[in-house]
């Protein structure tokens, strides 16, 4: 299941991008959040490792990712290592100046289990999938452009 959003925030690429990638602030953020922190002790870049903690589907979603993909201010992906409920997910940020501040796209790539009964629930999944990334981008962007 895929699904892509973008937003335009009047903020500087450097307010937006630490509220990307700094754990503390995702919470403040992504709304379905409930724990996030270092698994490695490399604090950032490509390799970095962190842990996800989500209610999804009316479940404890638990997942481990690895930064594959760092462009300071510009770009950060992470791919699932190990989790529960889901088989594979890849999100990634890309960030683009704009004359007023930057433009954010996250494009997210959830793979389900269960083969063919699990392409079946992505489908059913990909609106809510779509409606989830437009809060979190407009939670970005009200923290992004609060003074």
């Amino acid at each position: 299941m895929k699904a892509q959003r973008s937003i335009n925030i009047t903020a500087a690429p450097g307010k937006i991008w630490l509220l990307l990638v700094e754990p503390e602030n995702i919470k403040k953020w992504c709304q379905p959040a409930i724990r996030i922190f270092r698994t490695s002790e490399q604090r950032n870049g490509l390799g970095a490792t962190f842990y996800f903690e989500e209610r999804a589907i009316g479940q404890l979603l638990k997942l481990n990712f690895v930064v594959t993909e760092w462009a300071e201010n510009r770009r950060v992906t992470f791919k699932l290592t190990s989790g529960n409920l889901v088989k594979g997910y890849e999100q990634r940020y890309l960030l683009e100046p704009t004359k007023t501040g930057i433009h954010v796209t996250c494009f997210e790539d959830v793979i389900m289990p269960f083969g063919f009964l699990g392409k079946c629930m992505g489908l059913f999944r990909a609106p809510v999938t779509g409606a989830h990334l437009e809060r979190n981008l407009a939670g970005l962007k009200l923290l992004g452009e609060a003074v």
